[in-house]
């Protein structure tokens, strides 16, 4: 057997990973910032937001719920956003100077080493982040080391997938084609905080209490079978990564077995999934 990778080999392939995409992710922006509005509002709502306070973002990504973040705290608040992909980075802070936003600093970074003071932030938000960690007690732990007493942590994570066809046929037209050994259940990944509880228990052994942990079930789609496979090849690090094993042949099998598998979410004349999202927060006590 292979060794397993050490925490800081899997954070570099992934900053490498997310960085690869960058474009994709500013190609698909205005999509996605359409379809994950209802997520980003709810974070917002979850961790308490409001004007002048200090907000750390966690896994920001292209700017996601940074700067809905940095508009509700206002010109007297401020928001930090972190992520490991510079060009991810560079994009949310290009979105920023185009909403006119001067509140919000970008900065790369190891969410498991936050190079913060301790009681420093009034909030802390992350979504899709926390699942790709290797160590994330440890995360959950520098979190509640740098929020302020009686600040919320608010963050969501993937459901299972079965929930989220959107993301999970991919994963099944690829298996139909070529071998894949079955996933880790531990290891960091799309589904790694799936489990109900799992993440809100980390919560509360770093010390956070009023958690909650809720399934906030939702929809989003795309104009067509094509667009969604397009997005998809185009922002998927993992899909990308097990899609350049594969011969072109095997390729345009796995492009027909997806876009057929999608159609049949067709609604009028949309493809529109369900998605079902983990909302997890708590609050560090005074």
């Amino acid at each position: 057997m292979a060794p397993q990778p050490t925490a800081q080999q899997v954070i570099e392939g992934q900053r490498q990973d997310w960085n690869r995409v960058a474009c994709g992710w500013e190609k698909w922006d205005r999509l996605f910032d359409e379809q994950m509005t209802c997520l980003n509002h709810r974070l917002v709502a979850d961790a308490r937001l409001r004007t002048g306070i200090r907000v750390l973002d966690l896994g920001s990504g292209t700017g996601y719920p940074a700067l809905l973040a940095a508009q509700t705290v206002g010109t007297t608040g401020s928001v930090v956003g972190m992520d490991l992909a510079e060009q991810m980075l560079a994009a949310a802070d290009r979105k920023a100077k185009r909403l006119g936003l001067t509140n919000t600093t970008f900065r790369t970074g190891d969410v498991t080493c936050l190079p913060f003071d301790a009681n420093s932030f009034d909030a802390v938000t992350s979504r899709f982040c926390l699942m790709f960690l290797p160590e994330i007690p440890k995360a959950v732990a520098e979190i509640a080391r740098v929020l302020k007493p009686g600040a919320w942590v608010a963050a969501a994570v993937w459901s299972s997938p079965d929930k989220n066809p959107s993301i999970g046929l991919s994963m099944a037209a690829i298996k139909q084609v070529i071998e894949l050994p079955p996933p880790d259940p531990t290891a960091p990944g799309i589904f790694r905080l799936a489990k109900p509880g799992e993440l809100a228990d980390m919560l509360q052994q770093a010390g956070f209490v009023d958690v909650t942990d809720q399934e906030f079930l939702a929809e989003w789609s795309y104009a067509s079978a094509e667009e969604y496979y397009t997005s998809l090849m185009e922002i998927a690090a993992p899909v990308q990564n097990l899609m350049a094993k594969l011969t072109d042949a095997q390729k345009q099998d796995v492009k027909q077995r997806i876009t057929q598998a999608a159609s049949n979410y067709r609604r009028g004349d949309r493809i529109t999934f369900p998605m079902a999202v983990r909302m997890v927060s708590g609050r560090k006590p005074l």
